[in-house]
């Protein structure tokens, strides 16, 4: 046999060997992510709804055509979602207000009907962080609310704590457009802003949000509202569906300064699954390549070292423009634990960026909101 049949036949050898070696590898890392998996809790903190989806006949007890609901939740092992009650930005008026509140009431009412009635036993709503444990130890599925604008507040700010009543435990004072309470990340495009900030009213907001024990939710204002937010709250803030402006530049996400703004104050930003909001070159139109779980987790990767382990989170955004390949709905969660577990996050680390962290803060919210009543 000359050399070169020798040298060929162990190239073979070699190459089967690592192949092997490479197969037992991923199957460990996919036994490790599995276990860590079904061993924690894992919580989504922004989940659209449609009213339309929540009725005794078409409902999220149903695997129906939506990124999320309990049968997607069950195949994905994700424990927890923020069903979230959203309002589009409307007119400044008194028949605006109205509008934007008869459809708060509406999705509150929604994912009320469902927790108590359409599917009880499969499902239930938590108010705190002891909920959460409580309800999951016993099988079921978490549903927690919180508000995307607080347009529906209206002029009334009794009307936070109607909504706090309800169940909500985060709100942000706006969305696209400015609201009544605070200037949008829009006004970044055109430079137009209506309260350079948070109105007096949204001052008042914020500090009444911390007197109920509801965390401030600092995804969608602009940025000097951010900061007035964190300047007057008492109690840490989150972003429940914001990712790093750093490695992707949308005036959706939080760039160095802001990130160091929520390090200080304690808070937790929710890095979210959002095409356009992580990778601006594959989320173009005409792009080959697709966003996916890996691109996700560059965003947790860069935060985890710029603000550190204890104030990074997971959302989703989805069935509001949320989704990614490989997490393209609930019932492909697990990819997200799989991804970290390869990226080299332990267990205790793999919890705190799934729900620790949130939990943390809604904790801390409520122990700030204690001491002020």
């Amino acid at each position: 046999m000359n050399f070169y049949i020798k040298a060929a036949i162990l190239i073979v050898i070699i190459t089967v060997i690592y192949l092997l070696k490479l197969g037992n590898d991923n199957n460990n890392l996919l036994e490790k992510a599995k276990i860590i998996h079904d061993n924690i809790i894992t919580l989504d903190t922004h989940c659209d709804i449609d009213v339309n989806n929540f009725t005794e006949s078409i409902n999220y007890s149903q695997n129906i055509d939506t990124q999320c609901n309990i049968p997607k939740m069950e195949i994905g092992g994700l424990d927890v979602a923020w069903f979230v009650v959203y309002t589009g930005q409307g007119e400044l008026n008194t028949k605006g207000y109205e509008k934007a509140y008869d459809n708060a009431i509406s999705k509150f009412e929604a994912i009320h009907n469902l927790v108590n009635s359409y599917s009880i036993d499969k499902i239930g709503l938590a108010l705190n962080s002891d909920d959460v444990r409580k309800i999951h130890s016993t099988g079921k599925k978490v549903a927690m609310i919180g508000i995307e604008n607080g347009y529906p507040i209206g002029l009334d700010i009794k009307n936070v704590e109607k909504f706090y009543n309800r169940g909500a435990r985060y709100m942000s004072l706006s969305h696209n457009g400015h609201s009544q309470l605070s200037d949008s990340n829009t006004g970044e495009e055109d430079g137009i802003y209506l309260h350079n900030g948070l109105s007096d009213l949204g001052v008042e907001v914020i500090k009444e949000m911390n007197r109920l024990g509801m965390m401030i939710d600092i995804s969608h204002p602009s940025k000097e509202a951010i900061r007035q937010m964190i300047e007057i709250s008492k109690a840490p803030v989150i972003a429940s569906h914001s990712s790093a402006r750093k490695l992707c530049n949308h005036s959706r996400n939080l760039d160095d300064e802001q990130l160091g703004w929520i390090k200080g104050n304690g808070g937790v930003v929710q890095t979210v699954a959002f095409k356009s909001y992580l990778n601006s070159e594959k989320s173009r139109p005409n792009s080959n390549e697709k966003v996916d779980v890996s691109d996700f987790i560059d965003h947790i990767d860069y935060l985890v070292k710029k603000i550190g382990i204890n104030h990074v989170g997971i959302s989703s955004d989805f069935d509001g423009g949320g989704g990614i390949d490989g997490w393209e709905d609930a019932s492909e969660t697990f990819n997200v634990t799989l991804e970290l577990v390869k990226r080299g996050y332990d267990k205790a680390e793999i919890e705190k960026i799934w729900s620790g962290n949130l939990l943390r803060v809604l904790d801390e919210v409520s122990e700030i909101s204690a001491s002020l009543k």
